[in-house]
């Protein structure tokens, strides 16, 4: 058993949880059992499809007579979720329109804040749906959106799903390649599209992209067009070829009141697409449909986030991540839903926590990295600004080191509840995390979510407790993928998650799960080091590392040759004024071997300008493992799908000194 790590945060009687009162419900519909946490999370796995249609009544989105069956055929894949139910996903969101105060609140880097109140929001969204309709938009159909994270955007996806069509974006940082590469697979009638972005004080023009988007999406018949920057226009954009298209502007999309039922739709119909991070090959096409997405970020916003009508929440997100569709997700609450559109850094890293301040945000989420930036960069926001308003942090994208648990609860608050979750895109949602009615643990993720059969499983396919194993779910979850696009015999879908187990959902990070029911999550398990036989997850190295003042970030990867049992390199970012002298190489490998193990001290180390990430703010191990395992660098890796594409020249230069040297 592994010792307890401190205690940071208890849950305050005095204040109500929303668990608490589904509990209740709970002992009122069901028998009556007063559950905590850890029965009521072990009920929701062993019972998943009564536990789901709990969900689905407390939170009145289906009526009683379409509940049964809940779970019809729980294979996976392939599970069966309420067969006899319809429903939209909008009008979920639309149960809200009467509301007072604002639905989205958006501050952009530059300009002043942007409010969109309730009734706005519905009949913003409705004006655009019919517009779509007259461009010949109809249910199944694809619309995409080349839009960054604005107000905009958020009415575009309900005007899309309102009419049953199927909505997928890419953010206007992504180049034309990165952004074919994705749309193309899924052949999109309508295209909605900004002009440029502003970020980090400069304005970047994307007119020129736009046009390559029209001409290389041949089934597109129209274009939405936003001007956001101004300049180059897109309003009249024409594809090369004869084909009909029209063009509307923003503006004149959304003019008028067009109030109309929302498409009614199937439990499982395709509710949007999103995609794999595509960093060694074409992303995988994502599909999710409206009821599992309703339910599951039902549960999430209401139950784990304690979040309610009224209540403010930002997630800082791009829409090339997955976090701004769980940061929209708190419409379906009756939740304000806060943006910021730029750069966090811009003109420092206080930016977004003045943003917080301004906006009275009660549950404020950003990417690990960004808050791990702050600590390093010696931040102390709740003692510079008033957060009074501030119960709840997320943090998400790569693990939350343990310093910068103490660093939020000595710097920020105290009395924060602070939600460390871990999950991925493939299913929209966090499978840890956090609750109301749990403890957090310095460095640890608090409880495995409501209705995620989450376990640790030993290479003989068994569950292990306070054991490294493999992060695997043993029963269904709606939000699950419906599919990948067009994989019309399911193999590609089985091949990512189920080929290590069948029946059950590999999800490729290592992750230990403690007695107590909390997890604490290593990295994949598909960039591991193996030292001698001992595996051990990145995330291990990195929190020793990272650890020392001289070092802002770091990069590892096992590097295994013929003949040579290892080869494992560190790269690490180096804090301003630092250099790395001798000295500061002996640190860092006593640090390692003291604090992790002598098999994984590095054999060398390299300073470097920046680590290579995904959009998401995950560390790029295996495609940089890839290339300077002797790939060529177009297919190790996709510069298109990188936040920071210029940090990996220094390891295409590396991989060829490598090369050079193996030779």
């Amino acid at each position: 058993m592994t010792e307890t790590p401190t205690t940071l945060w208890l849950p305050n009687p005095k204040v109500r949880a929303n668990i608490a009162s589904f509990n209740n419900a709970l002992g009122r519909d069901y028998d009556g059992t007063s559950r905590d946490y850890a029965a009521l999370w072990q009920w929701s796995v062993d019972d998943p499809g009564r536990f789901w249609r709990a969900v689905a009544r407390y939170y009145d989105v289906l009526p009683e007579d379409q509940c049964d069956p809940a779970l019809a055929d729980a294979t996976m894949p392939g599970a069966q979720w309420f067969p006899n139910a319809t429903l939209n996903y909008v009008d979920v969101v639309w149960r809200h329109a009467g509301r007072e105060g604002p639905a989205v609140l958006c501050q952009p880097e530059s300009g002043e804040l942007i409010s969109l109140s309730w009734a706005e929001l519905q009949r913003q969204a409705m004006a655009l749906a019919n517009t779509l309709r007259g461009l010949g938009v109809e249910r199944g159909d694809r619309v995409v959106a080349y839009l960054n994270n604005v107000p905009e955007c958020i009415v575009a996806f309900h005007a899309v799903a309102a009419l049953g069509a199927t909505w997928s974006v890419c953010s206007p940082d992504l180049g034309a390649q990165g952004v074919l590469d994705r749309f193309q697979q899924i052949e999109p009638k309508v295209l909605i599209a900004c002009d440029g972005y502003h970020y980090g004080g400069r304005d970047f023009a994307r007119a020129d992209v736009v046009a390559e988007l029209v001409d290389g999406l041949p089934t597109l018949a129209g274009l939405v067009s936003l001007e956001r920057i101004g300049g180059t226009a897109i309003a009249g954009v024409a594809p090369a070829d004869a084909r009909l298209f029209e063009c509307v502007d923003w503006q004149a999309a959304i003019a008028g009141d067009a109030v109309f039922e929302a498409e009614p739709v199937a439990f499982d119909h395709p509710l949007w697409i999103v995609y794999s991070s595509g960093t060694t090959g074409k992303p995988k096409a994502i599909v999710h449909g409206h009821g599992g997405i309703v339910l599951e970020h039902l549960k999430q916003v209401g139950l784990q986030l304690n979040l309610n009508p009224g209540d403010r929440f930002m997630w800082f997100s791009s829409t090339a991540w997955m976090m701004w569709n769980y940061n929209i997700a708190g419409l379906l609450m009756g939740v304000t839903v806060c943006l910021y559109d730029g750069n966090p850094g811009k003109p420092d890293l206080n930016r977004l926590w003045q943003v917080v301040e301004a906006l009275e945000i009660n549950f404020f989420g950003a990417g690990a990295a960004y808050f791990e930036a702050c600590k390093n960069a010696g931040l102390a926001p709740g003692k510079t600004l008033d957060l009074k308003w501030l119960f709840g942090m997320g943090s998400t994208g790569s693990p939350l080191a343990p310093d910068v648990f103490d660093w939020i609860y000595e710097t920020v608050g105290s009395d924060v509840f602070l939600s460390s979750i871990s999950g991925g895109t493939d299913f929209a949602t966090a499978c840890v995390g956090g609750a109301p009615t749990v403890p957090v643990w310095r460095g640890e993720i608090s409880c495995r979510s409501l209705g995620c059969a989450v376990e640790a499983w030993d290479e003989a396919g068994n569950a292990v407790t306070d054991t490294v194993g493999e992060l695997v779910i043993t029963a269904p979850m709606p939000s699950m993928p419906l599919m990948f696009w067009n994989d019309g015999d399911g193999s590609r879908y089985r091949d990512a998650y189920f080929d290590t187990y069948p029946g059950v959902w590999r999800h490729g990070d290592w992750i230990r799960i403690t007695d107590r029911g909390s997890a604490v999550i290593y990295g994949r398990s598909d960039s591991t080091i193996n030292r001698q036989g001992i595996r051990m997850g990145t995330a291990e190295l990195y929190q020793v590392v990272e650890a020392l003042p001289e070092v802002l970030d770091s990069l590892v990867v096992d590097l295994e040759y013929l003949g040579r049992d290892s080869y494992l390199p560190l790269f690490v970012v180096l804090a301003e004024g630092a250099a790395l002298d001798d000295a500061l190489i002996t640190a860092i490998r006593t640090a390692v071997r003291t604090g992790l193990s002598p098999r994984h001290v590095p054999d060398d180390v390299f300073a470097i300008a920046d680590v290579p990430r995904t959009f998401s703010g995950k560390k790029m191990e295996i495609p940089v493992r890839r290339l300077l395992l002797g790939k060529a660098a177009a297919e190790a890796i996709n510069r298109d799908t990188m936040a920071n594409p210029e940090s990996i020249d220094w390891f295409v230069d590396f991989a060829l000194q490598l090369a050079a040297d193996r030779n």
